[in-house]
């Protein structure tokens, strides 16, 4: 008899804990190669194709399209190997592909079978046993999972989840001290000697809605950028200042470099350099807090965000270590991820790991902003729209190039004077480039 073998839904990574099935790519029936992609889920960061680790033949699918399923839940099941039965027209070795997302994977102590080769007429010879498998064998749907009252609990390790479970620890009532929230055995160990459980937040009553409303999930990648942005705001004392830059020499200089050989340069770009310079000089904007310790962690590289809207919602891909790229390299890093967002193919690792945000909100053709930080992280930088302004350039009045920049700064990682000095520097070499060749 060929040999079920159930595939659950993996752990995508970076401590999320659900995803919703957007699209399957297979039907029950349908044969499948080992590593073969079977569903397109959308999770809180990106869309993501889950691939299947065996290989031979759907016995059955687990949640309809628009379903939102936790991890460890069943997927779907799939009949491999042959044994004493008549041979399958496709069976992929039982030992799977020993491929990992997080937290999945097949096991190699194992010898892998060998691949059998198609006969003529093999499907009809398995189609029977197959379905008395799938009719016997396949798991009931997992439950659905209980409705977290503040949003997905920022879990990856199953020894954590374990932990909490046989302790009685509710994960809902933590607050994790790991990146971006995520919760630590460190976490649920120190629950675990508190001298009172804390109990979890009541959900709140739904609100009453006149007829004719439409209500909208808040779920999903919108969910995500809600709570993200509601626990910014409960844990960090924000305050914002300001300041009105000239860019027409900004803009000179951009329009010299791009007249040169080679390929364009973005004013993100240049801005991005100036932000990476500015952040060399006060590295207490390039940090974030571990409440947990008790302390401020200066970080040693620039893992740069920028805000892009795409049809699904604001995005914040990531540039890693913008300190060590030229403009040119920044612009074709901007414009690659740039694409990646607006296709939906951004995988959730370029979406996570920032320091600090750039957002040029000036495409939207907005002046300016008081920017909400992307925690954990300790600034951003928002950036308006540069426009034909009155300025008094070398004592007379002229027309130029002006822009807005605004910088919101966790006021417990520095004081006034260092976020002053920090958006005064960018605002200078935006006024001046020769001030940022000055400190390259």
């Amino acid at each position: 008899m060929p040999q079920v073998m159930e595939f659950k839904l993996p752990d995508l990574g970076e401590g999320l804990t659900e995803a919703e099935i957007v699209r399957w790519l297979v039907a029950v029936g349908d044969v499948v190669e080992v590593d073969q992609p079977v569903v397109e889920v959308e999770t809180a960061k990106a869309m993501v194709e889950v691939p299947c680790p065996y290989g031979g033949v759907v016995t059955a699918r687990f949640g309809e399209e628009g379903t939102e399923l936790p991890v460890g839940a069943p997927l779907i099941t799939v009949a491999v190997g042959a044994g004493s039965e008549p041979e399958p027209a496709v069976v992929a070795e039982s030992s799977g592909s020993g491929n990992v997302l997080v937290g999945y994977g097949t096991d190699h102590s194992r010898p892998a079978r060998r691949k059998r080769v198609a006969r003529p007429g093999a499907m009809a010879a398995v189609a029977a046993p197959v379905a008395a498998v799938a009719a016997v064998a396949a798991p009931a749907p997992a439950p659905a999972a209980p409705a977290q009252a503040s949003g997905p609990v920022p879990v990856i390790s199953p020894l954590v989840r374990k932990l909490a479970r046989d302790n009685g620890v509710d994960l809902r009532a933590l607050r994790g001290s790991g990146p971006e929230g995520l919760i630590l055995r460190a976490d649920v160990e120190a629950a675990l000697r508190a001298p009172a459980p804390v109990a979890a937040p009541v959900a709140a009553a739904p609100v009453a809605a006149p007829e004719g409303a439409t209500r909208i999930p808040l779920k999903g990648l919108r969910g995500a950028v809600a709570e993200k942005l509601s626990r910014s705001r409960r844990e960090i004392p924000e305050a914002t200042c300001w300041v009105d830059a000239d860019a027409t020499e900004l803009m000179a200089a951009r329009a010299a470099m791009n007249a040169a050989a080679g390929p364009k340069i973005s004013v993100l770009a240049l801005l991005a350099r100036i932000c990476t310079a500015a952040l060399a000089r006060y590295p207490e904007l390039n940090s974030t807090v571990d409440l947990a310790a008790n302390e401020i962690v200066r970080l040693p590289s620039v893992h740069l965000g920028f805000a892009a809207q795409t049809e699904r919602g604001l995005v914040v891909p990531v540039v890693r270590d913008a300190q060590s790229r030229s403009p040119e390299s920044l612009s074709a890093e901007f414009g690659r991820l740039t694409e990646l967002a607006r296709t939906g193919k951004l995988a959730p690792a370029d979406l996570t790991g920032g320091t600090f945000t750039l957002n040029n909100y000036g495409v939207f053709g907005v002046d300016g902003s008081t920017p909400i930080i992307n925690h954990p992280e300790a600034a951003m930088l928002g950036v308006g729209r540069i426009v034909d302004k009155p300025w008094v350039h070398e004592g007379q009045l002229a027309v130029r190039k002006v822009v807005q920049l605004s910088l919101t700064f966790d006021h417990r990682v520095c004081d006034g004077g260092a976020a002053g000095g920090f958006l005064r520097y960018v605002a200078d070499c935006v006024e001046s480039p020769a001030v940022l060749l000055r400190s390259l």
